[in-house]
């Protein structure tokens, strides 16, 4: 009886530990670990590798980044159509020559393209061409607050366009290429979503750094492009006790007020390039 009671106390202990559990204020992916997930875009030659949201093992913790991952279209394949009455996406593409569909209208993708796609719109993504399309997407949640306004006019711009700039409170060392942003700004080169914060590419010189700071009302994602440094995540506002080795190939997601930053190596070479987004998150009321 004794060990019944002792075996009920473990099982009691267990379930209050996993029921107390705490999320994490920030994650990391290997992307090159990661396998494909079937989603309602996916075919036999549309291929969709989870790095946050649906499909990741944690995919309840991002609250308004519904999906972010990369997206390959085999030679001369094809996604399937969808829309969304209330969910906003992003497409960079990373290499490869491809066609958006969007609505009655179709645009020709290249690398280093990048554009928008409004909720209620009907889009896919085909490859016409003889080798594979690889892109990455982000698919932002809009909130239910939010007013939906007459769908924009599709723009598909390239980093080639954009002039590298400094950002303001942002050290020198890293410069920015800001690709989209919020309808109601005007410094990116695409100004039409609701949810996206920003979605934009940093590129940091040697030894350049964007210090560990905070965002109280948004939650960011960053993806390494190139290079290799240490993430500052999660370890206070000055980053110390938080750095992570981070190469080409990382993402990270960081929950609203964890800290975030990134660390250049110092070598005379040493570029790196970072695309992140980021998304408003609505601020949960204090009831008390």
């Amino acid at each position: 009886m004794q060990k019944f009671f002792v075996m009920l106390f473990v099982i009691q202990a267990v379930l209050l530990r996993q029921a107390g559990k705490v999320e994490p204020t920030w994650l990391h992916r290997d992307v090159s670990a990661l396998r494909e997930h079937s989603t309602d875009l996916t075919t036999d030659s549309c291929h969709y590798i989870p790095i946050f949201g649906e499909g990741d093992v944690e995919f309840q913790l991002p609250r308004s980044v519904a999906r972010f991952g990369q997206l390959t279209v085999d030679a001369l394949g094809a996604c399937k159509t969808v829309e969304y009455s209330r969910q906003e996406e992003l497409y960079f593409v990373r290499d490869g020559k491809g066609l958006l569909r969007y609505g009655e209208e179709s645009r020709p993708l290249v690398t280093n393209d990048f554009t928008y796609v409004a909720p209620t719109v009907q889009h896919s993504i085909a490859n016409p061409s003889s080798q594979a399309l690889h892109l990455v997407m982000a698919t932002v949640r809009i909130s239910p607050d939010t007013s939906i306004s007459q769908v924009s006019k599709l723009v598909v711009a390239n980093l080639d366009e954009l002039k590298e700039q400094t950002v303001e409170g942002h050290p020198k060392s890293v410069l920015y290429k800001l690709l989209i942003g919020p309808r109601t700004a005007t410094r990116d080169r695409i100004n039409t979503a609701y949810g996206v914060a920003d979605f934009f590419v940093m590129d940091f010189a040697p030894g350049g750094t964007n210090f560990p700071h905070h965002h109280e009302a948004a939650e960011e994602i960053y993806l390494v492009l190139d290079g290799e440094g240490q993430m500052a995540a999660g370890g206070g506002m000055d980053g110390v006790e938080g750095l992570h080795p981070a190469k080409a190939g990382d993402a990270y997601y960081f929950r609203p007020n964890c800290t975030v930053g990134f660390y250049n190596q110092n070598g005379s070479t040493a570029k790196a390039h970072i695309l992140a987004v980021r998304a408003f998150v609505q601020l949960t009321k204090d009831l008390d």
